[in-house]
């Protein structure tokens, strides 16, 4: 399998002259900010935006008959809100963040949850723009429909019930991707009312140790390293979880980088897990 990351250079070649894409490409911005940070990711891409790209909003692409933030949604509803924004079967589908690299990597593991293949730009829109690349400005027309199908691929999904038991069992390995802090009790949720801590016998892995200064992701070989030494050395299967299932989506994408196993990721993460009373919980 080819890496699922793809570069500045990559992205802009493709999009073409005259902001025009090439047939079949389609991307997306896919930012998200946490509820501590008072930004409005939607409002904010209308300000600026790589060209011909559309807002991908995570809220919006995702089951709408629970009160967990974003779940994945069904198929049928994941197939009819990526025709109504273009996409169709066979498509080249690159998503980017605001930040660089925190929720684009949700839009590419969405699109696998549901059999397909998808790219994330490495670095985002902060790498873009130091590269004093083009932008656009303004709401996108709509979109001409497209043709998209969409199968679940649940080997790829855990729920509530997948994680007591394969915290029981220990067939899984757990990797919490949230800041240290929040994994050992001693930083507050961005939720209010959520405690901290985390599910026992999950490891400790914040998405950000996968980063470099710029925003893009450590070399395959440096990956590898950094999974190794969190108990990730492609022997055992991995469930990846964090607040509510977006940044452990980066280290997901950090597994396919390094040639890993992609394992699962547990959608419901530590907003579901640690919010319930009949589910255990350690701080340390």
């Amino acid at each position: 399998m080819t890496s699922p990351l793809v570069g500045t250079a990559w992205l802009a070649e493709r999009l073409g002259s005259a902001s025009q894409h090439k047939p079949g490409l389609r991307v997306f911005d896919a930012s998200f900010y946490l509820p501590t940070e008072a930004q409005d990711a939607a409002a904010l891409f209308e300000r600026e935006h790589i060209p011909g790209a559309r807002f991908f909003d995570l809220d919006a692409v995702a089951d709408q008959e629970t009160s967990l933030p974003h779940m994945a949604p069904s198929a049928g509803r994941f197939e009819r809100a990526l025709a109504a924004l273009g996409v169709s079967d066979g498509d080249t589908v690159v998503f980017y963040d605001q930040k660089g690299l925190f929720s684009a990597g949700r839009g590419w593991w969405l699109m696998r949850l549901f059999g397909h293949q998808a790219h994330v730009l490495d670095g985002g829109l902060p790498k873009w723009r130091a590269e004093q690349r083009a932008l656009e400005h303004g709401r996108p027309a709509p979109a001409q429909p497209g043709q998209f199908h969409a199968t679940l691929h649940a080997a790829r999904l855990r729920g509530l019930g997948d994680m007591v038991e394969t915290l029981a069992s220990g067939r899984e390995l757990v990797l919490d991707a949230r800041p240290a802090g929040r994994f050992h009790g001693t930083a507050p949720e961005p939720r209010p009312g959520l405690p901290g801590g985390h599910m026992p016998g999950a490891r400790s892995l914040p998405a950000t140790e996968l980063l470099n200064q710029d925003h893009t992701m450590l070399s395959p070989d440096a990956l590898r390293l950094r999974f190794a030494q969190a108990g990730a050395d492609g022997t055992r299967p991995v469930v990846t979880s964090c607040g509510t299932g977006v940044t452990a989506a980066i280290l997901t994408l950090g597994l396919a980088v390094a040639g890993l196993p992609e394992g699962a990721l547990y959608d419901g993460s530590w907003t579901e897990w640690g919010s319930r009373t009949d589910t255990p919980k350690k701080a340390s």
